[in-house]
């Protein structure tokens, strides 16, 4: 994936300002990466839940899912750590589910669903997996009123990004990439410093193509500081 340093993001200004704000993650927020076999070996599950999940949750108190992304889960690790959150009391995830939705919203948001839908895999009609998550938790928050999608995902980006392009219906949601959380759980503080590096590294800078598209660990933190530090109090 590559890394977009020519603007400030509004919506990274944002939750620097108020990070109590609604933020839904899709899956690829809560899966442990692995980038085998062009890395040696993948990220332990554990260790992603001890470098990552528990710094996010811990910085950010509204975090959502939608219940399709939950789907997605089902038989591996993250489900368990969700499940976690879910049942705790107060609860420390939210759950975006469908039949909330009024039937105004419903018809919206079909119609919305379309036309995110034909920018990628998944298919209406046919309710297949590929980019399901994605879809249905754009087109939901985006009935909703919510604001912020994160995401690793280029595609999921580019859907909100080119909203008006590609006509997706979302021209009101913004992105907020990982590459910008792992820069604000380093500069708060907020994580094991050494840890965010090495998930940057993992995440953007490991074939020869992404070292020479992306910035390395000192220039990135250089810029992103260059672009946000005026907005942390």
């Amino acid at each position: 994936m590559k890394i977009n340093l020519a603007n400030p993001n509004s919506a990274l200004i944002s939750i620097i300002d108020d990070p109590n704000q609604i933020i839904t993650l899709d899956a690829n927020f809560l899966i442990a990466p692995d980038r085998r076999p062009i890395a040696k070996r993948g990220i332990r599950f554990e260790q992603f839940k001890e470098i990552w999940l528990d710094p996010i949750f811990r910085a950010f108190p509204n975090l959502a899912i939608h219940e399709s992304v939950y789907d997605e889960l089902v038989g591996i690790s993250p489900q368990s750590y969700v499940d976690a959150k879910r049942d705790s009391s107060p609860p420390q995830i939210i759950i975006h589910k469908d039949n909330s939705l009024t039937e105004v919203e419903k018809i919206l948001r079909d119609t919305i669903e379309s036309k995110i839908a034909a920018h990628t895999k998944y298919e209406v009609l046919l309710d297949n997996k590929a980019d399901r998550g994605e879809v249905k938790s754009l087109a939901y928050i985006a009935v909703k009123g919510l604001l912020y999608f994160a995401a690793n995902d280029n595609n999921a980006i580019q859907l909100i990004e080119k909203s008006e392009e590609w006509s997706t219906g979302l021209d009101n949601v913004q992105a907020i990439k990982m590459y910008e959380l792992i820069y604000y759980l380093y500069r708060n503080n907020l994580a094991d410093k050494t840890a965010m590096k090495m998930l940057y590294k993992y995440q953007y800078c490991l074939t020869e193509l992404e070292k020479k598209t992306n910035l390395g660990w000192g220039d990135f933190s250089a810029s992103m500081e260059s672009l946000y530090k005026s907005c942390f109090k």
